[in-house]
């Protein structure tokens, strides 16, 4: 038993320093302790809720369901990163405004100006710095349930990368050297 034991500490130890770990942040959303009566007394679990992203336009939600919470935490990751998708953006914010209904949950999603920042409650902010957004307006209309939240922001985000496919507007767009150096100069005057 001992030794099954030291072979999953030292597996979960390689999982959380290889290099493919480190290219993606990983956020806790929500814990939640679930019980359940069963013959034998209560069997108590836990699911957490997931979002991982590059902070390059790429963003994952998974949730993970298992008997104690590291375990679901990895499983809520691991099926974060199945579930990737590369979302389109203009510079550092979103090409267009988006509203998008998931459940009970609604979500408002604006383009902003540069320096703006990040103006979006709790479970939307989450999704959005994850994928690299710097610039954006979002308001949580509907729900407000932090998972609901979450799966209507990655629906608006999968919903954009639909509309941007069909418009074909680029997935990542920085500006030009040659723009960057005439706006300096331009800013100097």
């Amino acid at each position: 038993m001992k030794a099954r034991e030291n072979m999953a500490r030292r597996r979960n130890q390689a999982w959380s320093q290889s290099p493919e770990n480190q290219e993606f942040e990983e956020k806790v959303i929500q814990i939640n302790r679930v019980s359940k009566k069963t013959k034998g007394g209560n069997k108590i679990s836990f699911s957490a809720l997931m979002v991982v992203g590059d902070k390059k336009g790429r963003v994952g939600v998974g949730l993970g369901k298992a008997p104690d919470v590291r375990s679901a935490i990895r499983k809520g990751v691991r099926r974060a990163r199945k579930r990737l998708i590369k979302i389109p953006m203009r510079q550092t914010t979103i090409p267009f405004p988006l509203q998008v209904k998931h459940g009970a949950a609604r979500i408002l999603l604006k383009p902003a100006a540069p320096g703006t920042g990040v103006m979006a409650g709790g479970a939307v902010r989450a999704v959005v710095e994850a994928a690299g957004i710097r610039d954006i307006v979002a308001k949580i209309l509907g729900s407000s349930n932090k998972a609901s939240n979450v799966y209507a922001t990655f629906e608006a985000m999968k919903k954009m990368k639909r509309i941007a496919s069909k418009k074909k507007i680029q997935f990542v767009e920085e500006p030009s050297p040659a723009k960057k150096e005439r706006g300096e100069k331009r800013r100097a005057k």
